[in-house]
């Protein structure tokens, strides 16, 4: 064998080596992921339940509403609460999806059903928990739904906590940010 074949078989087989190890971790992985933050917030429950409830108010605090400014925006159902609903269609940045609150707990909890349509479809719940605590409310905002293998493919190169996370810490810190003016 030549000296130019035996270095390639070499990188192929390192390359081979690699792939098959990628695709070991990925499958390696848990089915299902979670994402959460929170923060404490000088606000009774009840005036963080109402912001939160209502999603004609996400505009004020939420991360990805400055990211496109001729964002289209249709809301749907009740003002607030279960069965109200937003959708949206953007730049790539933020791209088109749906929520709706599927329930609502006043004072203390609000689930949403978060659709992504663009980029790619998926589908998780999202969830919003106000406990008192000294001082104010523990606002938790979490994000969890199954893994399908294609997600935990792209898991071993992308940490999903840390990029939704920063986020979710930016929301908690506009919406204290909002109640202190």
């Amino acid at each position: 064998m030549s000296k130019s074949k035996k270095i390639l078989f070499i990188i192929l087989g390192t390359l081979l080596l690699f792939v098959a190890t990628v695709l070991i971790i990925a499958a390696a992985k848990p089915d299902d992921f979670r994402v959460e933050r929170s923060k404490l917030i000088y606000a009774p429950p009840e005036v963080l339940y109402t912001i939160v409830n209502d999603f004609r108010t996400w505009e004020q605090w939420s991360p990805w509403e400055k990211l496109d400014s001729n964002m289209k925006k249709t809301f749907a159902g009740p003002l607030s609460g279960a069965g109200s609903s937003y959708a949206w269609e953007g730049n790539e940045d933020v791209g088109k999806g749906k929520m709706e609150i599927l329930e609502s707990t006043p004072h203390s909890l609000i689930k949403i059903k978060l659709e992504f349509i663009e980029p790619f479809p998926v589908s998780n719940t999202t969830e919003f928990t106000f406990t008192p605590a000294e001082g104010g409310t523990k606002v938790v905002w979490a994000m969890y739904g199954s893994s399908p293998y294609i997600s935990k493919l792209f898991s071993v190169f992308m940490d999903m906590d840390a990029m939704i996370g920063k986020d979710f810490e930016e929301g908690l810190s506009n919406l204290k940010g909002m109640l202190s003016k």
